[in-house]
């Protein structure tokens, strides 16, 4: 089972198919906003207990590989 399926749902019957973290409600567009904001990582799993710490690095580490593969593809 990749990363990708341990961290990350997206379901039409939840939210609209807005990208969750795997077993919540939570979009992982929240994380984004937090980081954003200047918050870390703590406060944001503060706010949302039911997303995991291992969840969260790995959604990040998800992004930083689509970005790498986007830059690549770039060249």
């Amino acid at each position: 089972m990749g990363l990708r399926a341990k961290v990350i749902h997206s379901d039409p019957n939840i939210l609209g198919g807005t990208p969750v973290f795997v077993g919540t409600r939570v979009p992982l567009q929240n994380l984004i906003d937090y980081l954003e904001a200047g918050d870390n990582l703590d406060d944001f799993l503060k706010s949302f207990p039911s997303v995991t710490r291992e969840q969260a690095i790995g959604a990040l580490e998800l992004a930083r590989e689509a970005l790498e593969a986007n830059a690549h593809s770039a060249r």
